[in-house]
């Protein structure tokens, strides 16, 4: 039972791609759910990361960054999950790269403005802003694109102020008993946990190298004992790319599986024997039937 003045609701965090967000879901939840990497559009689905205290439940759902560019299937897909974390959520956190301001940012102002929640501005890396004296007048230029509840100037990174956040958040937070069970951290099942890792690691490992059109997909997830046995398939969509992630000797596709297993027997508490493979599937990521059976689904 919750005690009276309990607080729970789902907070939206969302803006363009690349700005922090999925970083500042793993601060704030004290682990990693989401995968990052320096690459913009790593996140392609809503993750929910749920945090239990004992005067509240947060439900924070990481949403892909919205983006202009929607001539692929996959864009469109993206942008589809982010606007749909939207729709009835408690509070929506818009976060903002320091004070750069993109045409991107500007498309997510747009559509906050049919948005009835309180709406916080979160203004991430300004730990990395050289010219400390532009903070304030730049702050005080954000405070203008909209009446935000509350801008609060962060590094998702270090931890900066992700408490003072976390803080507001909660003040603006229904009462309500909470909806899942306290050692409940996210709606995700293992296998997509695991997919998400192998890909997390192409992202890191091949850097700039690495097609957009790319996926990982678990063909097998058995656990035997004290054993967790894993093949995981990776889509490309071109001859040419498979090469590129298989690497000289297959050593991109050895080290890419070393530093997974490294991550998974904790995330699993269990030993994992991890199997990878690449396959090709032309232009998978322009092609709405395939992202469905690649469970790019559009969940309500």
């Amino acid at each position: 039972m919750s005690a009276p003045g309990y607080r729970c609701g789902y907070v939206a965090l969302v803006g363009r791609p690349n700005v922090g967000k999925s970083t500042l879901l793993n601060h704030l939840l004290g682990q990693k759910i989401s995968i990052t990497s320096k690459r913009p559009q790593t996140t392609r689905h809503r993750i929910l990361g749920i945090k239990t205290i004992d005067t509240a439940q947060f439900i924070y759902v990481d949403t892909p960054g919205l983006h202009q560019y929607e001539g692929r299937a996959m864009n469109r897909h993206m942008n589809r999950e982010a606007l749909r974390a939207l729709q009835q959520v408690d509070v929506v956190v818009f976060m903002v790269e320091g004070l750069r301001w993109t045409g991107d940012d500007e498309l997510v102002l747009k559509e906050l403005a049919s948005v009835s929640c309180p709406v916080l501005l979160a203004v991430n890396k300004v730990d990395l802003i050289t010219d400390k004296q532009s903070l304030l007048p730049g702050l005080q230029a954000l405070s203008g694109k909209r009446d935000f509840e509350q801008i609060v100037p962060l590094s998702a990174t270090t931890g900066r102020n992700v408490a003072e956040l976390e803080s507001v958040i909660e003040s603006l937070l229904p009462e309500s008993v909470p909806f899942f069970p306290e050692d409940q951290i996210t709606d995700r099942s293992e296998r997509f946990l695991v997919a998400e890792r192998v890909r997390e690691k192409l992202f890191r490992k091949l850097g700039k190298e690495l097609p957009y059109g790319i996926t990982v997909e678990i063909e097998r997830f058995r656990r035997e004992q004290n054993i967790v046995h894993i093949h995981a398939l990776i889509w490309v969509e071109r001859a040419s790319q498979k090469s590129i992630v298989i690497g000289r000797q297959g050593r991109v596709l050895k080290e890419v599986g070393r530093e997974a297993r490294v991550e998974l027997e904790p995330l699993l508490d269990s030993k994992v024997n991890l199997k990878l493979w690449v396959k090709v599937k032309e232009g998978w990521a322009d092609d709405e039937r395939a992202l469905r059976s690649l469970g790019y689904v559009d969940d309500d």
